[in-house]
């Protein structure tokens, strides 16, 4: 339950990050964004693993890239989830902050795993 929790942390700081980054993501402060990781991290546990089923001779095929397009989609859906706190402008902007996300949930493993 721990791991959980710090892991949704660790989320809801990575969508900041990005929403700082880009001015097509808009978050509603950190409690928009605890909301929009703790919807992340179930869409992330129930839908996402059906999405890699479904598309898996796609994802063999880009090498695993594909994976980046359902994580563009799992956001998508959050977007469409908390309407007004979490709120994606575009598709390519999608995957643009799923790869961002994804290095800076890296990164801030690494730095929790370290201390």
């Amino acid at each position: 339950m721990k791991n959980a929790l710090l892991h949704v942390i660790v989320n809801a700081v990575a969508l900041l990050v990005v929403s700082v980054l880009f001015d097509s993501i808009q978050v509603d402060g950190f409690t928009g964004a605890l909301f929009a990781a703790l919807i992340l991290s179930i869409l992330n546990a129930v839908i996402r693993p059906i999405l890699v089923v479904l598309t898996l001779p796609i994802t063999i095929l880009s090498l695993g890239l594909f994976l980046f397009v359902i994580n563009a989609i799992t956001l998508l859906l959050t977007d469409a989830i908390l309407g007004s706190m979490f709120e994606i402008g575009s598709f390519g902007i999608a995957i643009v902050a799923a790869v961002l996300i994804a290095i800076v949930n890296l990164i801030l493993n690494k730095l929790i795993e370290d201390v």
